[in-house]
């Protein structure tokens, strides 16, 4: 599964972007608020979600991981999929999200292209006390936080997708970092590398 791309953004369309991770290029399906604020030779990182289906994979991106979230929350809910996950976030930010759902409002949530009340309806009353507002809210605020070092928060978070702590993960990228004689706050090019370094350090201790 692959949980986090790196790289520059080679093309953009309406649907999403082509990111050129080391000569790879990869077709990454993204909100268009997400797409409409990148543009060809920009250097990001996306929090992705693959979706394999009988006739196809496709590859889905964010700028947040507070997007992510609530993009695999979203697919929880019985009959939504990952296309209508997408044009949910592409109508309200995560935060708004989440907070529409628990207040019950199915408008804001019906505006989405694709979903209609019913739809809406639906999710509000399936995620509707499950869903964690604390992680939601708190992950879209992250990047003010943490903005003294975010490149070791993109690794950090990056090997909590793959299923490690986050103390786990924290305690590895500063052992990487400190073994090899990393500078930190990470540079945007140190960040595959710290992440290879940290995988290393986890697996072996296990």
């Amino acid at each position: 599964m692959i949980a986090m791309l790196n790289g520059q953004v080679e093309s953009v369309d309406q649907a999403g972007v082509i990111l050129d991770v080391h000569g790879i290029g990869f077709d990454v399906r993204m909100p268009q608020t997400d797409v409409s604020s990148l543009h060809a030779g920009q250097h990001v990182v996306l929090y992705t979600s693959m979706v394999v289906t009988q006739d196809a994979m496709t590859l889905y991106g964010f700028l947040s991981s507070a997007e992510k979230k609530m993009f695999l929350q979203l697919q929880k809910v019985s009959g939504i999929g990952p296309k209508v996950a997408l044009s949910l976030l592409s109508t309200l930010p995560p935060d708004r999200l989440a907070r529409a759902v628990a207040d019950g409002d199915a408008t804001a949530l019906s505006k989405a292209p694709g979903l209609g009340k019913k739809g809406a309806q639906k999710i509000i009353l399936e995620l509707k006390g499950s869903l964690d507002l604390t992680q939601i809210e708190g992950s879209a605020a992250a990047p003010s936080a943490t903005a003294v070092d975010t490149g070791s928060q993109q690794v950090i978070e990056g090997l909590m997708s793959l299923g490690w702590r986050q103390q786990d993960a924290k305690d590895a990228v500063e052992r990487a970092c400190r073994d090899h004689d990393i500078k930190t706050p990470l540079a945007s090019q140190d960040v595959p590398g710290v992440l290879k370094l940290a995988l290393t350090e986890l697996d072996r201790g296990r």
